[in-house]
C-alpha cells in the first residue's frame, strides 16, 4: 500500500513492470516461437515447442509482441493514453474554437486576421476605459447582481485569450521565417569565407610567380658573369702559368713554390 501512495506521488511514474522481461534470452525465445509455431503461437503450447530450450517462462511469451500500431492509425482521429494522459499520434493543434473558447477571429489560416486582430485592440481598450469608469460606481444594491468592472474584466480576459491565442497560431510560421534566415545567413557567410579563400590562393600564385622570376633574372645574371675557365682534358691537370716553366723543365714542385707563386699573383 505504501508503494502504491509513492508511485502515486511521483510525478514522473516508473514504467509498467513488466518491462523487465524484455531480455535477450525472453526475445530469442520468443522469435524461435514464430519461426517454429507461425500463426499459431498466441494459441500454441510454448513448453512443448521449446522444450530443447532452458528457461521458458510460465507466461506467455506473446506478451512480449509490439502493439499494433497499424490498428491505431486506422481510426479517424489515432491516439493512445499514456498513465492518464491521450496523445495524438498525428500531432493537431487545437485552435481556440475547438478548445471551447470564445474565438472572435476566423479559424481559416488561408484568410487575413489583421482586420479582426486589429478590432479586438479596439474592443480591449475601450473596455479597459470603462473599467477605470466602472470602479467610480457605487457597488450594487442586489448582492446577486454582479458589479459592472466584473463583466468588463471578464470581457477583457476574452479579448487577451484571442490574442494570445492567434498569436500563438503564427508560431510555426515565424518558426519557418527564422529558419530561413539562419539558412540564408549561413549561405552567405559560406560565400564570403569561399571569396576569401580565392583570394588568398589568387595572392599566392602570385607571390610564387614572382618568386619564379626572381629565381629565373638572379641564375642569368650568375651565367653572365662566370669567368672562362679553360678546358682541361680528361687525365690532366690544369697548371697555373706561373709554374709551367718549372713543370716543362721537369722540375718537381714543391708546397713551398705553390705558396710563393701565390704571394706573387695578390
Amino acid at each position: 500500500m505504501e508503494d502504491d501512495e509513492t508511485e502515486l506521488q511521483n510525478p514522473f511514474p516508473s514504467p509498467p513492470s513488466h518491462y523487465t522481461k524484455y531480455t535477450t534470452h525472453n526475445l530469442k525465445l520468443l522469435s524461435l516461437l514464430r519461426e517454429r509455431a507461425g500463426d499459431d503461437a498466441l494459441t500454441a503450447n510454448q513448453r512443448e515447442i521449446l522444450s530443447d530450450q532452458t528457461e521458458v517462462p510460465d507466461w506467455q511469451l506473446t506478451q512480449l509482441e509490439k502493439p499494433r500500431v497499424d490498428w491505431i492509425l486506422d481510426e479517424q482521429e489515432a491516439y493512445y493514453d499514456v498513465f492518464g494522459d491521450r496523445w495524438f499520434v498525428k500531432d493537431k493543434i487545437l485552435s481556440l474554437g475547438d478548445a471551447g473558447g470564445n474565438q472572435l477571429y476566423p479559424s481559416d489560416p488561408t484568410i487575413d486576421r489583421r482586420p479582426a486582430l486589429r478590432s479586438i485592440l479596439r474592443s480591449l481598450l475601450a473596455t479597459y476605459s470603462s473599467l477605470m469608469s466602472s470602479l467610480l460606481l457605487p457597488p450594487p444594491l442586489n448582492a446577486e447582481e454582479p458589479p459592472e468592472w466584473q463583466r468588463h474584466v471578464d470581457w477583457i480576459s476574452n479579448l487577451a485569450t484571442n490574442l494570445m491565442a492567434a498569436a500563438n497560431d503564427l508560431r510555426p510560421v515565424q518558426a519557418r521565417g527564422n529558419l530561413e534566415s539562419m539558412m540564408r545567413r549561413q549561405l552567405e557567410l559560406r560565400k564570403e569565407e569561399t571569396k576569401a579563400m580565392h583570394e588568398k590562393c589568387d595572392a599566392l600564385e602570385e607571390k610564387l610567380r614572382e618568386i619564379r622570376s626572381s629565381v629565373a633574372n638572379v641564375s642569368t645574371t650568375q651565367s653572365l658573369h662566370i669567368p672562362n675557365v679553360p678546358q682541361v682534358p680528361s687525365g690532366e691537370t690544369l697548371i697555373p702559368p706561373g709554374l709551367q716553366p718549372q713543370v716543362q723543365q721537369n722540375q718537381q714542385l714543391s708546397e713551398r713554390d705553390v705558396l710563393l707563386w701565390a704571394e706573387q699573383m695578390r
